[in-house]
């Protein structure tokens, strides 16, 4: 056979193994597919409870300090360079400016700005800036091809290491705002479809958000809800089995991204006391609770294995399975 083509036939017999791993969970990139769409428009439409770094913002745009009220801003995207130069640093997306500051209204312009088009809507976890969260929400748009609109929900994270209780209750702080945001989405006439990701500590602020808005808005908030992706989520797995309970059938919504080596996890369970968290709990135990689980224990071989969603392209396809799906 051709060395070519014996590569490539290696290749193919790789990949469908690593497919075979994560079940129907996992699918491959289409290289056929169209550009994605910030690809398109280069904009990630932001809303935080972080306060601006002045009016407009200027590098880094945002602080860890809370804000009063919810804020809504536009951060316009450079694309990667396609220059020699550009592909030898490996430089990758970079915010060029944050316009159109709004702090009165920020949920309802947020939720005009996605107006007839389906919104993937980042949020973050512990110890993570404002630009760190945007890198991750734009690597996971990008490594997806997600083709609508592309959002970030930033609540006011200390971006330190020793801040994990400060970050906790920042989390928590934000919870009105999100389902504030939530609910001026969902009541957008002619609206498509919400999928959340929540990464980390962001997983427990994403699901207790949702039980609000269950209970406020009911189903038809509900309804608009697309796929819910908790990777690695930080939460103590009786807490989660609750959360779960009070979603009702919109737990089938969810998918768990779950790691029984992630490192991260493992620290914040001895922190809690002992108590296993959602993420990094046997997949078995995760089923019975009625969700989806993609357990990636065999995947990543780094040391924390915390963000495999992001760092492992095998993983990440599971987000873009739960969107197709749902």
């Amino acid at each position: 056979m051709h060395p070519t083509l014996s590569r490539l036939a290696l290749v193919g017999l790789a990949s469908l193994a690593l497919s075979g791993c994560l079940g129907e969970d996992t699918a491959l990139l289409n290289a056929s597919e169209p550009r994605a769409g910030l690809e398109r428009d280069p904009k990630l439409l932001v809303a935080t409870t972080r306060l601006p770094a002045g009016d407009p913002p200027a590098k880094p745009w945002f602080s860890s300090e809370r804000s009063p009220d919810l804020v809504f801003a536009e951060a316009r995207l450079t694309p990667p360079s396609t220059s020699m130069l550009g592909r030898v640093t490996g430089s990758g997306w970079s915010i060029a400016k944050v316009e159109n500051l709004n702090r009165s209204n920020a949920a309802q312009s947020f939720a005009q700005a996605v107006f007839g088009r389906d919104l993937l809507l980042y949020i973050h976890g512990y110890r993570e800036s404002f630009e760190t969260a945007a890198t991750s929400t734009i690597d996971l748009s990008q490594g997806i091809g997600f083709p609508g609109v592309t959002g970030l929900f930033t609540w006011p994270s200390a971006a330190s290491t020793f801040s994990y209780v400060a970050d906790r209750e920042s989390a928590m702080w934000s919870r009105d705002a999100l389902e504030d945001l939530l609910t001026a989405i969902a009541k957008t006439p002619s609206g498509g479809r919400i999928h959340i990701v929540a990464h980390s500590m962001g997983t427990l602020l994403t699901l207790e958000t949702l039980r609000m808005l269950r209970a406020s808005g009911g189903e038809s908030a509900m309804e608009r809800i697309g796929a819910v992706v908790l990777a690695a989520p930080d939460i103590d797995i009786d807490l989660f089995a609750r959360g779960l309970e009070r979603l009702g059938p919109d737990a089938k919504k969810i998918t768990v991204i779950s790691s029984t080596k992630d490192r991260a996890l493992a620290v914040s369970s001895r922190l809690a006391g002992g108590i296993v968290r959602a993420g990094a709990a046997d997949r078995e135990r995760l089923e019975a609770l009625g969700v989806r689980v993609a357990d990636a224990s065999e995947f990543g071989g780094g040391i924390i294995n915390h963000d495999l969603f992001l760092s492992n392209r095998e993983v990440q396809q599971v987000v873009k399975r739960a969107i197709e799906r749902s």
